[in-house]
């Protein structure tokens, strides 16, 4: 085989986005405006729902969207052991308790059946993450949560995703959305947070602004100039940038052809990997559809050839780029050492940890990257 070089993921954007940002430029709109309003206002009518603002990354919507919740200190905030950091981050941002639960390494989403004994009089919000574009099961985790308990969605990497009919972001009672250059379409950096509840969209709203009771767009389309907002609560800098917005707005209609695309590679992969004893793909959904930020797989070490960071050094010189999943919240210092955590403590996250390898899928590889791919890990077998 002739040497390829394939990243683990690569933004599509090209002329589409160059010019969208030129009308911000010749405007002199550049803060958050009307690029980010229609955003906003295309995004919510794709994923069926009333709500969505724009904010600075996926991790600065959810940390609003606890805030709006009324997450402080005392709460417990119920996350998977097996997601970004910034999930669980989150939590302690609002000076609450993140309360870790196991994860299925066959989905590497939450377990709802571990959920109920992590459940007490202090819990306020669940976050399940719809962890590489696979939603978790939203109806099992309603069933078993009390009904006061706010589902905060995880979104970041599901953008298009569905569960049973619905688009993730509507799911629950908010979400946020990641548009980081490795999601499958991006802004940047930057996200979106969204709602079907009308009082809790206005409170971010303001919070958005540093809790400024009217909006930028508003002063500056006044017929008062001289009137400033007033501040009745404590709020952030979290805006996106009219620039991001157009690039959002450039990149949002192709989003339903990069998962269609995307979805395409992943049966391919399922079908020419199937015959890997050691090598586990990730399903398609009976219930929805995949967001396929990425595809996963899971290593069996017991029948590898060598060890999951081997077979990525292998892959990793023969041209192929690979990743783990994500990281065992638990295992890392700063909540090992803080909640005294050890990495007994969720097997199954450990495990995905440990055993997860995502392997290139992205809107910006050929057929023969894909083949090339398959001979690689086959030659390895």
């Amino acid at each position: 085989m002739l040497k390829r070089n394939i990243a683990i993921a690569l933004p599509v954007t090209g002329q589409d986005e160059w010019h969208a940002t030129r009308e911000s430029f010749e405007s002199g709109w550049l803060t958050q405006g009307p690029k980010v309003a229609e955003f906003e206002r295309q995004f919510a009518a794709l994923h069926g729902v009333k709500h969505a603002l724009a904010v600075t990354s996926c991790t600065t919507g959810l940390h609003l969207a606890l805030v709006a919740m009324g997450v402080g200190p005392g709460d417990e905030v119920i996350v998977p052991a097996f997601t970004w950091v910034a999930t669980a981050n989150v939590v302690l941002y609002c000076g609450a308790t993140p309360v870790f639960v196991d994860v299925s390494p066959v989905t590497f989403n939450i377990d709802p059946e571990q959920v109920v004994a992590k459940v007490t009089d202090k819990t306020k919000v669940i976050i399940p993450v719809h962890l590489f574009g696979l939603c978790a099961d939203m109806d099992v985790l309603r069933n078993v949560l009390p009904g006061h308990i706010k589902i905060l969605e995880d979104a970041a990497c599901a953008a298009g995703a569905q569960y049973k009919g619905q688009y993730a972001g509507g799911i629950g009672d908010a979400a946020s959305f990641s548009f980081h250059p490795r999601k499958s379409i991006t802004t940047g950096e930057g996200g979106m947070v969204t709602t079907n509840d009308d009082e809790l969209f206005e409170l971010m709203s303001q919070m958005r602004n540093h809790g400024a009771t009217v909006s930028e767009e508003q002063r500056h389309h006044g017929p008062k100039p001289y009137i400033l907002p007033d501040f009745n609560l404590l709020g952030f800098n979290y805006r996106m940038t009219d620039l991001q917005g157009a690039v959002g707005l450039a990149q949002l209609p192709k989003l339903e052809g990069f998962i269609s695309e995307r979805a395409k590679w992943a049966k391919y992969y399922r079908e020419e990997l199937a015959d890997i004893d050691w090598l586990t793909t990730p399903s398609e959904p009976g219930n929805g559809q995949h967001g396929w930020q990425s595809f996963v797989t899971m290593v069996d070490t017991d029948k590898a050839p060598m060890g999951r960071n081997e077979l990525m050094e292998k892959l990793q010189e023969q041209g192929v780029s690979t990743r783990p999943g994500t990281h065992a919240v638990h295992l890392l210092g700063v909540y090992r050492e803080r909640f005294n955590l050890k990495e007994e403590d969720y097997p199954g996250a450990r495990s995905c940890n440990d055993n997860s390898m995502a392997i290139p899928l992205h809107n910006r590889m050929a057929e023969e990257d894909y083949e090339y791919v398959v001979n690689v890990l086959k030659a390895l077998s």
